[in-house]
């Protein structure tokens, strides 16, 4: 039941970003994946205001259109399996000021994601860099992504 209910948010939060991208003249990422050896790490960018305020209570994150959410998931390529890893990060704006990224595991079922909020400034781009540790190996996943103020 709550993996059916992470596909439903998973999906709202895409359709969301879409539907958005066509409205606005500003750009809203949708999910978006990264293949790092044997992991498939999806990785979403977006204001907490797009979250509900049920969502966001649930998971602690308090909702401004001045905080982003970072959500990231890390799948095996092969079974598709959730994998429990160690997150650790940080986000360079384009001044080269560098925030800490502190994630939370959140399990719901079979699935497995990460949060970190990360509060920015309105039109602030971030270089984003998250180390993903299993025990085993060690993969980074690097992207941009520039938040607006909603």
């Amino acid at each position: 039941m709550a993996f059916s209910k992470l596909k439903v948010i998973n999906h709202y939060f895409l359709t969301l970003s879409l539907a958005l991208g066509l409205l606005f003249p500003y750009p809203v990422n949708a999910e978006q994946k990264q293949i790092l050896g044997s992991w498939d790490v999806h990785y979403i960018a977006l204001n907490t205001t797009f979250l509900t305020p049920q969502v966001a209570k649930q998971n602690g994150i308090v909702r401004s259109k001045f905080n982003g959410l970072i959500n990231i998931s890390v799948l095996d390529r092969k079974d598709k399996a959730a994998q429990s890893v160690v997150l650790t990060g940080e986000a360079k704006n384009l001044l080269g000021v560098v925030k800490k990224l502190a994630f939370k595991q959140v399990t719901e079922g079979k699935a497995i994601y990460y949060l970190a909020v990360l509060p920015f400034s309105d039109r602030e781009q971030y270089r984003i860099s998250i180390n993903i540790n299993d025990g085993l190996k060690q993969k980074t996943l690097k992207f941009q992504h520039k938040f607006y103020a909603d």
